[in-house]
């Protein structure tokens, strides 16, 4: 299996292509990129930056991965972009490499990233995102795993959205988004559980039941964040797996909940 190369393509010299990398009519690919073997870079795409790509992504056509970021802090070097497996950059999308030097931008495997959307620098992005045409993220933004991002939807810079959760289209997002929970509108707000994607991800009718009473308890009760984390903890935690990623969550965050 070797390389699949259009004479057309731009490959600047010291750029890594293992075999099997396929390279369309007049993309290009940086001198510090390196991509793993089933990785597709189709017509008029640009992977670019000190950008390690891994195995099987596709970046479309007019995408560009791998850009310099948006930050005005930037003074130079060559601060990372770090692409797992299996993901999906569709037109016109753009991901952008870290601020500073040893610092990276990190997007995790099989990530589906429509039209237009924008990944902005030191995001961490982990796997299984469906993130929607005309999306943003600023700089800084954490996901879990599992998360929708609908269409055109702003999350503010360090905010972070917990696993299995989503963001309604449109929405503004300005504080941390907890698992398993949809938030929408202009300043976003958590308005019920992400129910049907948690029987899509083979959550059993429990599950979904106690994510249920969870959302309850922290937004239809009355109680502050700290009171509702302390009757969480004291009548539901025990061994939950689902509980206690819900509460590691809410206490790590930093700009509040939606």
């Amino acid at each position: 299996m070797s390389t699949d190369i259009h004479p057309t393509a731009i490959i600047e010299p010291g750029a890594e292509l293992e075999p099997g990398v396929i390279v369309g009519p007049y993309a290009y690919i940086g001198a510090q990129v390196k991509i793993a073997k089933g990785t597709e870079v189709m017509h008029h795409a640009t992977v670019d930056g000190a950008t390690t790509m891994g195995e099987d992504n596709e970046v479309h056509p007019y995408a560009y991965v791998g850009g310099k970021t948006h930050d005005l802090k930037y003074r130079g070097g060559c601060p990372g972009l770090r692409v797992g497996n299996g993901n999906v950059f569709r037109e016109f999308t753009t991901v952008h490499c870290a601020t500073t030097e040893n610092t990276e931008t990190i997007v995790g495997d099989h990530n589906l990233i429509l039209a237009y959307s924008h990944i902005a620098h030191e995001c961490i992005v982990g796997n299984h995102l469906v993130m929607s045409s005309h999306a943003a993220l600023g700089g800084h933004v954490q996901l879990g795993d599992h998360v929708n991002v609908g269409w055109g939807a702003g999350l503010h810079q360090f905010c972070r959205v917990g696993d299995y959760a989503m963001v309604g289209a449109a929405s503004k997002v300005v504080q941390d988004v907890p698992p398993y929970m949809i938030a929408d509108g202009s300043p976003a707000m958590v308005r019920t559980t992400n129910k049907v994607g948690l029987e899509r991800a083979g959550f059993t009718a429990q599950d979904v039941n106690l994510v249920r009473r969870v959302f309850k308890m922290f937004y239809k009760e009355g109680l502050n964040r700290r009171q509702a984390a302390e009757k969480l903890r004291a009548e539901m935690a025990g061994d939950c797996a689902i509980v206690q990623t819900f509460l590691a969550f809410v206490e790590a965050s930093e700009r509040g909940l939606s």
